[in-house]
């Protein structure tokens, strides 16, 4: 018989220095709270409140929820742990360790709506906390990198068959809340359709493969006829109907190679196909966000100093101007250079002799040379904010989800690097 391995002295002293790190994690996170300026977001928040019904949650406990984006958890993820973890009940303001989150769930998400633009707040005050601590100086605000990446959907890769099931799935599913009487469902047939659709595209059988198309074309069109029969003259139904019949029919004119604007998702109607060159991922399907990090490493390392979602994806080299004057709006600091990469060539910064593109050679000598070559150094802070954030994949509704999504991930990680460096 092999012996059983036991614990040796070397994998003890491993566990309890894993231990004794995430032990003061905990204290640094009493420290982080102990250096945000709770009374200046609940001033600049106030105003979103009402003065009449019932009261608004803390300002405190919400954005203290903001840890989610700090450990990558989702908004069951943080109420769950909230519950157990008295460092998380401190953070958010309380004075007494409770056994039950007093909240619901759903309270992030109304907070989320409710703050809108008002959530650069928050990573202004991100870098003003890492200011005081010492992990960000003023010089290192001056010259930045810029980038653009894609920020995806949490959708599935969208197919004709794919699309064409969800939307008569999402039409049955309107159907049955409305109480309209349908000839016939198609459901069992489209669920067919589009099984086979997929394994005659995989074996490279492509007649059979546009057969299904056009089983499934055809059953949406007749389900599309019959409640527009069913619904007609009453007004209600009419308005309840009128989008989601809107993206079906887009659904079902669409094709593959067609040139203009496309649906991608039946359900999120926001989410765009952005092609940005990569071998794994040639496409990409969700919204263009724009990243400003400081050049030079700080003391506590990069910061995003701005994060922006760009809906309709525009031209990266068009967005540098109003990236760079939000910025130094965020800051308050002017800045000095920005180095991109080649996606900007063609840009309307107001002064362009300050922006460097890489790969020029005129006026690149020196400093600027150094700096040129720390360009990509924003590459793996793009990954962080995927990897260890959530700009990997979007949850939240729409483009005000989007928009909320990108920001936050900033701010959740600048608090990680503000932790590190405590």
């Amino acid at each position: 018989m092999r012996p059983k391995k036991h614990r040796t002295t070397e994998s003890g002293d491993l566990f309890r220095a894993r231990l004794d790190q995430i032990i003061n994690m905990k204290h640094e996170l009493v420290q982080l709270a102990g250096k945000v300026d709770w009374g200046w977001i609940d001033s600049e928040i106030a105003p979103l409140y009402s003065e009449n019904g019932r009261p608004g949650i803390a300002t405190r406990f919400m954005i203290g929820l903001l840890l989610k984006h700090i450990y990558g958890l989702s908004d069951e993820g943080v109420c769950e742990r909230w519950v157990h973890d008295p460092y998380f009940q401190y953070f958010t303001g309380e004075e007494f360790f409770r056994h039950a989150f007093p909240h619901e769930r759903w309270d992030l998400s109304h907070w989320r709506k409710r703050l809108g633009d008002k959530l650069e707040l928050l990573l202004a005050e991100s870098l003003r906390v890492a200011h005081e601590a010492g992990a960000l100086r003023s010089q290192d605000l001056k010259r930045v990198t810029v980038d653009t990446t894609v920020q995806p959907k949490a959708i599935t890769f969208p197919t004709d068959a794919k699309l064409l099931h969800a939307a008569i799935k999402g039409l049955n599913r309107l159907v049955r809340k409305h109480g309209v009487k349908l000839r016939q469902s198609y459901l069992r047939i489209a669920k067919t359709a589009t099984m086979m659709a997929g394994r005659y595209a995989h074996a490279k059988q492509f007649k059979r493969h546009q057969r299904q198309l056009r089983i499934l074309r055809s059953r949406l069109g007749r389900i599309i006829r019959d409640i527009r029969r069913k619904i007609e003259g009453q007004a209600v139904l009419e308005n309840a109907f009128a989008l989601p019949l809107s993206r079906a029919s887009q659904i079902r004119s669409q094709r593959q190679r067609q040139r203009g604007w496309k649906l991608y998702s039946f359900r999120a109607p926001e989410v765009e196909c952005i092609g940005k060159g990569k071998a794994a991922a040639p496409y990409e399907f969700g919204v263009k966000a724009s990243i400003v990090t400081n050049n030079r490493r700080a003391p506590g390392g990069l910061f995003v100093l701005h994060a922006r979602a760009l809906p309709d994806n525009p031209y990266d080299g068009h967005t540098l101007r109003d990236v760079i004057d939000r910025t130094e709006t965020l800051t308050g600091c002017a800045i000095e250079r920005a180095y991109v990469d080649k996606g900007y060539r063609g840009h309307d910064a107001q002064n362009p002799r300050r922006i460097f593109i890489s790969g020029q050679k005129r006026g690149v000598f020196g400093v600027i040379k150094r700096e040129l070559r720390r360009r990509s150094a924003i590459e793996p802070i793009i990954g962080h904010l995927k990897a260890d954030g959530h700009l990997g994949r979007c949850y939240l509704k729409g483009r005000a989800g989007d928009a909320a999504n990108v920001i936050l991930s900033a701010v959740g990680h600048n608090f990680r690097r503000i932790l590190a460096w405590l």
